[in-house]
């Protein structure tokens, strides 16, 4: 297969959705000769912030010489976003040898009803991409929950990382922190060493606290106390650690307690404090209350429940000073669509609801306008997302902020609009 049919292949595994369990990617991988026991891994499980931590973590092993693997998911623009070596998405073509190693396993398999999920697929090919790169170390993301991710079939990692845990996939997850938090540490193994989120809800800190005295392993939670001086713009977060100064790419007080918990992972690794630096400072990702332009100021962020609306609601009290902000917003129907809007929409002026393309997850454009209504005054629903950008970009001045929020799904569908967009300027 080539690069385009690997990728039609493993997008129509799509149909199968989300089956939690390990038997299928346990198999799968055997059948190519278990791969992934033979990495070195960082396991990265939480809620909000996996994204972040996880290539700052990826990032500071890169500027310490180390060959480095990272798995992340979902992507936002282009697909293989999501399996990196050293900071690049992987070669087309390694992706279509490992997809076509893959399918005739996978075929097989079916054949005995374990169908391999898409999730499945693509984890058992960054295994084999690792492999193959011989990376020294691999950052992996989980994709959903934890002990029943596909990414939860590697031996003992070198460090587990849990992030901020809060509610969401609820429905698979559980109904309550203390639930979730459990299938989160479900990543965490027997005689390992875990770092966790300082700011953490007080049920899901018990449960993670627990979980660790149950598998031998050393809790490190970063020193809150040691935190200070968080000074955040909107060109990014500066804040003094333990007497060390940081100056983070990215915006939100939010990140300074994810690079807390990136600086705490790399001290276990064994890094030297000058790659930890500047793995962290030169960290970005897309989509996470990203600055697309200063001039009028425009925001992207792909967040999409109760607690991610929260984080965007307090940076655009602390970063936008009273401008006026015009909010194009399409979300998921499985999410907790009242809950985000909320908190996001009665700070925006206007709201501009488009549907999510080629999504059957998503919300209609005009149910979530009857949605957002409860808390703006100004509401349109747009046929399209590219429409919605349109109808929002005609109502900015210079003074004005453009939000794009709601779904990673819209932010990977709009963010190439934005880059072309033509903004007024002063």
């Amino acid at each position: 297969m080539n690069y385009e049919e690997s990728l039609k292949y493993i997008h129509s595994l799509n149909r199968f959705g989300i089956k939690p369990g390990l038997e299928r990617i346990r198999a799968l991988c055997a059948a190519v000769g278990d791969p992934q026991e033979e990495l070195k891994c960082v396991h990265v499980a939480g809620t909000n912030g996996k994204g972040s931590t996880s290539t700052m973590i990826a990032r500071a092993l890169q500027a310490s010489g180390k060959k480095t693997g990272l798995f992340t998911s979902p992507y936002v623009t282009e697909f293989l976003e999501r399996i990196c070596v050293d900071g690049k998405p992987v070669e087309k073509r390694l992706f279509s040898q490992a997809v076509t190693e893959l399918e005739p396993v996978a075929a097989k398999l079916a054949k005995n009803g374990m169908q391999p999920t898409e999730f499945e697929m693509i984890t058992a090919a960054a295994f084999l991409i690792f492999k193959q790169a011989e990376c020294d170390v691999c950052v992996l993301e989980t994709g959903l929950g934890g002990r029943l991710d596909s990414t939860n079939i590697i031996p003992t990692p070198l460090v587990s990382v849990i992030t901020s845990v809060s509610l969401d996939h609820t429905a698979v997850l559980g109904d309550t922190t203390e639930k979730i938090a459990a299938e989160k540490c479900g990543i965490i193994k027997p005689n390992g060493k875990t770092v966790c989120y300082p700011v953490q809800d007080s049920g899901a800190f018990s449960v993670i606290k627990n979980a660790c005295a149950e598998n031998g392993n050393a809790l490190t939670v970063p020193n809150i106390n040691v935190l200070n001086n968080i000074n955040n713009s909107i060109t990014g977060v500066e804040f003094d650690y333990g007497g060390k100064h940081f100056a983070l790419a990215m915006s939100g007080e939010y990140q300074a307690h994810n690079a807390v918990t990136a600086i705490e992972a790399c001290r276990l690794l064994g890094l030297d404090e000058l790659s930890i630096k500047q793995g962290i400072e030169t960290a970005a990702v897309a989509a996470r209350m990203e600055v697309i332009s200063r001039t009028p100021i425009v925001l992207l962020d792909g967040g999409h429940n109760e607690d991610a609306g929260s984080v965007v609601a307090k940076s655009l009290k602390e970063l936008l000073g009273g401008k006026k902000t015009v909010a194009v917003t399409g979300m998921m129907a499985d999410k907790n669509i009242d809950a985000y809007l909320s908190r996001v929409a009665p700070l925006c002026q206007k709201i501009i609801t488009a549907p999510v393309a080629n999504n059957p997850r998503a919300v209609s454009a005009v149910e979530l306008a009857e949605e957002a209504k409860k808390y703006c005054s100004d509401v349109t629903a747009a046929q399209s997302a590219a429409q919605a950008v349109e109808l929002a970009a005609a109502s900015l001045d210079s003074f004005d902020c453009l939000l794009v929020c709601g779904s990673l799904y819209l932010a990977g569908e709009v963010r190439p609009l934005l880059n072309g967009l033509e903004l007024p300027t002063p």
